[in-house]
C-alpha cells in the first residue's frame, strides 16, 4: 500500500469515527420501538413502559413498547434481530430468551451470536400462588393435597418454555406431584385464570399479581426466592420447605448487532440512570423486583451464566418445543 493510500485509508477511518460519535450524540433523531415478547400487562410490559417513559424524559423522543406476543417471545426477538442495527429498535429481553437457547430444537435466529447486550432492567421473583378454593396455606399442606389429587389440579403458565412454567415443573420434580400445566400467551391471561379457578395454581410473576395477592383472589402460598422478600416478608420460600428451590424471572435490554458502540454506551447510562431515579426505584420496591445495574459486558456475561443454568432447567424437566 502506498504512503498516499495509507493516508486516504487513516482519513476514511476518523470521518468515520467522527460521523458514529456525531450519530450517538444525535441519538435518538424519532421514537424509538421497544419491542416486548409477550402481552399487555405483563411483567415485561409493565417495566417496559415504567423505564421507557423515563428514557423518553430523558432523551427527547418517544419509547413507543410495541407488544409482539407469541412463542416464547422468539416472535419478538427475530422481529428485533431483523431491524435497522441504528438503536431506533431495542428488544426488551427477558429470562425467556436464555431458556429458548436449549428449549427450542430449531430457531431462526441465535440469541448470543445476533444480539449486543445493552443493559440489564430488573430481577422478578415468583410466588407459588393458588386459587382460594384450593384448601392449602403452606407449602406442605399443598404438596401433601397435590398428592391426594394427582392429574386433577391445572397449574396456569405465562408460555411454554417461561420462568413460570419452568418454575412449576422444578416444583413439581422436587416435590414429586402431578399437575397438569396449561400455557397461557403471557402472564396477564393466565392470572386471569387462576382468579376465574379455571385453573388452580400458577408459579406467577409478583409484579403482575401482587393486586390479586392483596384483594385476596389469589391466595399466596410462598416465594420462588433464596430468601424472603421485603415487601412480604411473612411469606415464606418454597426453599424453607425443599431446600435448593429457586427459580426467578429478570429482564433486560438487547439491539440488534452492528448497532454502533456509541449508541449502545449511551443506551447503557441513560437506562442505568432511569433505573437511578427515586421514582423509578420507589415503584420496582412496590412492585417486589430489584434493579439489575449493569455495563453491557457486565450484561452479557450474565446472559451467558443464564443460558447455562437454565439448560440445566430444561434438561432436568424433560421441557422440549420444535
Amino acid at each position: 500500500m502506498t504512503s498516499l493510500a495509507r493516508l486516504a485509508l487513516g482519513i476514511a477511518c476518523v470521518a468515520l469515527g467522527a460521523s458514529a460519535s456525531a450519530a450517538a450524540a444525535d441519538y435518538p433523531t424519532r421514537p424509538v420501538r421497544l419491542i416486548v415478547g409477550f402481552p399487555a400487562g405483563g411483567p415485561t410490559d409493565i417495566l417496559a413502559r415504567l423505564v421507557g417513559a423515563q428514557l423518553g424524559e430523558r432523551l427527547g423522543q418517544q419509547f413507543v413498547v410495541e407488544n409482539k406476543p407469541g412463542a416464547g417471545s422468539n416472535i419478538a426477538t427475530e422481529a428485533a434481530i431483523n431491524s435497522a442495527p441504528d438503536g431506533h429498535t431495542i428488544l426488551v429481553c427477558a429470562s425467556a430468551n436464555t431458556i429458548n437457547a436449549t428449549l427450542y430444537k430449531k430457531l431462526a435466529f441465535d440469541f448470543v451470536r445476533d444480539t449486543l447486550p445493552v443493559a440489564g432492567l430488573a430481577r422478578v421473583p415468583n410466588a407459588l400462588l393458588v386459587h382460594p378454593s384450593v384448601p392449602a396455606t403452606t407449602v406442605p399442606e399443598f404438596i401433601a393435597y397435590a398428592k391426594a389429587n394427582p392429574g386433577k389440579i391445572n397449574m396456569a403458565s405465562s408460555g411454554n418454555g417461561t420462568t413460570v412454567h419452568l418454575a412449576g415443573e422444578m416444583f413439581k420434580a422436587m416435590a414429586g406431584v402431578d399437575l397438569v400445566h396449561v400455557p397461557y400467551r403471557g402472564s396477564q391471561p393466565a392470572v386471569t385464570s387462576l382468579v376465574a379457578g379455571q385453573t388452580q395454581v400458577m408459579f406467577g410473576d409478583i409484579p403482575v399479581s401482587i393486586g390479586h395477592i392483596q384483594a385476596g383472589t389469589v391466595r399466596i402460598v410462598a416465594v420462588t426466592t433464596a430468601t424472603r422478600l421485603d415487601l412480604l416478608p411473612a411469606v415464606p420460600t418454597i426453599g424453607e420447605t425443599l431446600p435448593g428451590y429457586e427459580a426467578n424471572a429478570w429482564f433486560g435490554f438487547v439491539v440488534p448487532k452492528g448497532t454502533p458502540p456509541d449508541i449502545v454506551a449511551k443506551l447503557n447510562r441513560e437506562i442505568n440512570a432511569a433505573l437511578a431515579d427515586p421514582k423509578i426505584k420507589a415503584r420496582l420496591a412496590e412492585l417486589g423486583t430489584t434493579a439489575i445495574v449493569a455495563t453491557p459486558a457486565e450484561f452479557g456475561a450474565f446472559i451467558a451464566t443464564e443460558i447455562e443454568r437454565w439448560a440445566k432447567a430444561v434438561k432436568s424437566s424433560g421441557a422440549s418445543v420444535d
